[in-house]
Order: structure tokens, then C-alpha cells, then sequence
């Protein structure tokens, strides 16, 4: 990940992605977008329609990526289960990344289980940034202590 560009590459992902909560299969595609970073874990978009009907709504806040542009974010809902905040999209992407709108990120750390072909990935460190990381993902990775300034 370290040969990650800066700026980030989007790519397609021909692999199967998951997404459980509260017991339940919340989403479920093999249509995933994925964002590659500089010293990140890539960070996976997956379309709003790939996941269940009710478990996603807006909430509150926005962020601002310098590449990607103005984020919002949505709550996750799944088996009487709300992660509050545990989803990103950016609803109006910045030139370069037309291809996130409709799609959605998740913080896998908030999420029971998200897999990526069948494996089980790991959150990126820290409350902040949204990468999986899976085995063909070597760190060290942005938002470990004292990663603040790399």
C-alpha cells in the first residue's frame, strides 16, 4: 500500500463484498469500487442498491476530502441494530471520481463482519479513516499511534 498513488486510484473489484450487522446480511455484490491511497488500507464503495432496503439512512455532519470532495454520512441499520456514522458517500464527487456517486463506504470496525472474496477483513486503525484490510495489504498503516503528520 505503500506504492499507492497520491492522488488516490479508483479501480473496479471483481471480488464479492459483504457487509453483516446485527446477524444479518445488510449488503451482498460483486459491483465494488475501490480507492487506493497512499499509506491506506484501500477503501471499498459499494452501491446503494446492493444493500438491504432500510439499512441505510442519512445522518448527520459532512466531511471534505481534497480529491474526492464533499462527503456526507448515513447510519447502518441492521437486525434492531444502528451504527450511527458507519457509512460515508460522496453524493456530488469531485472531477476524477465521478464513479463514487451512488456508492456508499463503510467503517468495517462498526459492522459485525465485512468480507472481501470470503475473507474476513481487518478495520484500519483508528475512528478516522475507513480501510479493510485484508492479507495482500501490507502496512504500517495511517491512524496507528503516532501515524498523525505522515
Amino acid at each position: 500500500m505503500w506504492s499507492y498513488p497520491r492522488p488516490p486510484r479508483l479501480e473496479a473489484v471483481p471480488e464479492r463484498v459483504t457487509v453483516e450487522l446485527g446477524g444479518e446480511l445488510i449488503a451482498d455484490t460483486t459491483d465494488v469500487v475501490r480507492v487506493l491511497e497512499t499509506s491506506h488500507p484501500p477503501v471499498y464503495y459499494l452501491p446503494v442498491d446492493a444493500f438491504v432496503a432500510g439499512s441505510l439512512r442519512p445522518a448527520e455532519g459532512s466531511s471534505f476530502c481534497e480529491y474526492k470532495g464533499m462527503a456526507s454520512y448515513v447510519d447502518v441499520l441492521g437486525g434492531g441494530w444502528v451504527r450511527e456514522r458507519a457509512g460515508w458517500a460522496y453524493p456530488d464527487p469531485a472531477p476524477g471520481f465521478e464513479a463514487l456517486r451512488g456508492r456508499v463506504a463503510i467503517y468495517a470496525g462498526a459492522m459485525d463482519r465485512c468480507t472481501v472474496a470470503g475473507e474476513t477483513v481487518q478495520p484500519q486503525p483508528g475512528g478516522f479513516y475507513g480501510g479493510w484490510i485484508t492479507a495482500a495489504v501490507v502496512g504500517p498503516f495511517k491512524g496507528v499511534p503516532g501515524s498523525v503528520g505522515w
